[in-house]
């Protein structure tokens, strides 16, 4: 049983590591593809850039149609929120970010000028999406390197 343990602890240990490396020599190469961002917010929330990579590393190539779920899933492990938030639908999220967990409304219309570790809530048909900001694009249940097409409600950043 221990061995077993310590063999996935090991394993995970080592991911880690690698998608720490993999994670540094891609956003090198991304530096350059990704729109400039304010240095002075772009660390706003370390929490929420953590969140970001929680959510990167458990993202799947495409969409599986659980954006807010992934997005809530790893603020919660990020420690970012102390409970799950109750809303449904994505798009029902900002409302329930400013008013329940101390998100603000930034006045950002681009995606690409979001702070890291942001929040994009979009809106439209259906439940909408919501997705982090990162390093290299945007991750919710899925990693991209561009913005949902879909209208934008708004760029959320705890306070």
């Amino acid at each position: 049983m221990r061995r077993k343990i310590l063999s996935a602890l090991l394993a995970f240990l080592g991911a880690m590591i690698l998608s720490t490396a993999v994670h540094a020599k891609s956003s090198d190469k991304n530096e350059e593809a990704a729109q400039p961002i304010d240095t002075e917010v772009r660390s706003y929330d370390e929490q929420m850039i953590q969140a970001g990579e929680i959510a990167e590393l458990n993202a799947r190539s495409k969409s599986r149609r659980h954006c807010w779920r992934a997005v809530k899933d790893a603020m919660i492990a990020a420690n970012v929120l102390e409970d799950r938030p109750s809303t449904k639908y994505a798009k029902q999220a900002a409302e329930e970010l400013e008013a329940k967990y101390g998100f603000k409304k930034l006045d950002v219309g681009d995606p690409f000028e979001a702070p890291i570790g942001s929040v994009l809530v979009y809106g439209g048909r259906g439940a909408g999406h919501i997705e982090i900001r990162t390093a290299d694009g945007f991750v919710s249940d899925f990693v991209s390197d561009h913005p949902s097409n879909r209208p934008l409600i708004g760029v959320y950043v705890r306070i």
